[in-house]
């Protein structure tokens, strides 16, 4: 996301309670993410390649994400990864492994609660920081 755009400006007023550096480097969580597919306001302010991988990524979340598979989530997944490349967004070790592990993923991925998400989350981050040899 342009940090110069106003899209960022709104996510920066609309939570002020998460870093700036948080925020820069895309890092907002569940509560903030299900707050903004909701936020008609905020797409409203996105143009251009924001604006289409925010769609991508909304119909992502709606269709794969959450406790519904969409018939056609792998097609869904590599649209996302399109946009974000669109974007200049690099992939994260994330993104990376969910893409690579699509066909392995149960029916029901979409029904563990961000608690349950967290040690998952809490593994990728200790893997991130042993491959760029942070300690």
């Amino acid at each position: 996301m342009d940090k110069a755009r106003l899209a960022f400006q709104y996510i920066r007023d609309k939570f002020p309670r998460i870093s700036g550096a948080k925020v820069k480097e895309g890092v907002i969580i569940g509560p903030q993410i299900r707050e903004l597919l909701e936020d008609s306001a905020f797409d409203r302010i996105l143009k251009g390649k924001e604006k289409a991988g925010w769609r991508t990524f909304k119909l992502v979340a709606t269709n794969f994400l959450r406790n519904n598979e969409a018939d056609n989530y792998k097609k869904l997944v590599d649209n996302l990864l399109h946009a974000y490349y669109n974007l200049g967004c690099n992939m994260s070790l994330k993104i990376h492994f969910l893409h690579s592990h699509l066909d392995f993923l149960p029916a029901n991925c979409g029904a563990v609660s961000d608690e349950h998400g967290e040690p998952f989350h809490q593994d990728i981050a200790q893997m991130e920081r042993d491959s760029s040899g942070a300690q």
